[in-house]
């Protein structure tokens, strides 16, 4: 098949995005005439029928991950100035060529829906779920609407508009975040008033929504769902703090072991919630859904996450293995499973 491997783009997660679209290409490369492309920079050269089989190397450098946010503004200027939208040069043309865009990207315009809702407008299969249960979970607030009205066991919580509204209303210590990013970046832990007033300031400039929540002490899971059906749990045990942007992607700063060392009850009561989730945000092919186990053994779904990492330390991959599936494999399974979808 021709396929594009999507990534890059201008969200926060830029970096990340990057590296699982590299693992991805580096992955289906040698089964498919794949090319790697940057959603937001796209292709200035010459584009041809037989650009997939000749004509790689344009997208072979690809930028590892970085411990901080990448500088979006740089990126931006890297475009040419006459290139208007958000699409880069030639990036719909060449995924109009493709039999399937395989979707690398994370965080905003390439979670959101909006990259989905164009393609289907423009006839391009993609692989992952479609443009609205990708809005809806996004949407922390929205999720959180639909946990509660469907019985998903969740963490307390409440939407911010602006910045004044959580003055004498937040229980110490809370989990603060903006209510439509990803990868832990702009989440923060309050333990003091304080804290709390500089973690919502700080939230705040990710977008006009934040989520104040109840902490949860206790253990980290995730289980990823393929097809409606979960795959084994997966704990996650940072060395330091909690799971946040550094812990995830640089290597050796977590410990993550699958299958997680729970009782087959709680097991079983993760992978049914990851389900219903599934089911109730009307997921389509694959997600991961991040659970908190307190010390009663009381379990909350945090967030559910449509377009997961495909990095060397990412959870999906980890919990595919476990069922004896390859990271090729996994890629494989997941293109397949989204052609019959669309």
């Amino acid at each position: 098949m021709k396929v594009v491997v999507l990534a890059g783009g201008i969200s926060t997660e830029r970096d990340v995005s990057l590296s699982s679209g590299k693992m991805i290409y580096n992955a289906i490369k040698e089964n498919h005439d794949a090319i790697l492309l940057d959603v937001y920079l796209g292709y200035e050269g010459n584009v041809s029928d037989d650009i997939f089989t000749i004509d790689k190397d344009w997208a072979a450098d690809i930028n590892p991950v970085k411990e901080v946010n990448p500088d979006i503004e740089s990126v931006k200027a890297m475009r040419s100035a006459d290139v208007i939208g958000f699409f880069g040069p030639n990036v719909i043309k060449l995924c109009q060529m493709a039999d399937v865009v395989f979707m690398a990207l994370h965080g905003e315009n390439g979670e959101n829906g909006k990259i989905q809702a164009a393609f289907d407008l423009m006839g391009i299969r993609y692989t992952g779920t479609d443009y609205v249960s990708s809005a809806l979970a996004m949407d922390k607030g929205l999720t959180k609407e639909l946990f509660l009205q469907h019985g998903v066991p969740t963490a307390a919580s409440y939407a911010l508009k602006k910045e004044s509204d959580w003055a004498n209303q937040v229980k110490m210590p809370c989990v603060v975040k903006t209510c439509c990013g990803g990868s832990s970046v702009g989440v923060y832990i309050a333990h003091t008033e304080e804290e709390a007033k500089k973690a919502i300031h700080e939230a705040f400039t990710f977008g006009s929504d934040v989520l104040v929540e109840e902490y949860i002490k206790g253990r980290e899971f995730s289980v990823g769902v393929i097809d409606g059906v979960a795959l084994p749990v997966i704990e996650i045990a940072p060395l330091q703090g909690f799971y946040d942007y550094k812990n995830k992607y640089q290597a050796g700063s977590t410990v993550e072991t699958c299958p997680a060392l729970i009782s087959e009850e709680a097991t079983k009561r993760m992978q049914e919630a990851a389900e219903l989730v599934f089911k109730i945000l009307r997921l389509q092919v694959y997600a991961r859904m991040d659970f908190m186990m307190d010390e009663q053994g009381e379990i909350y779904c945090l967030e559910a996450n449509t377009l997961p990492g495909f990095t060397p330390t990412s959870l999906l991959p980890q919990e595919a293995a476990v069922v004896g599936k390859s990271y090729a494999e996994l890629c494989e399974w997941i293109m397949e499973l989204s052609l019959k979808a669309r």
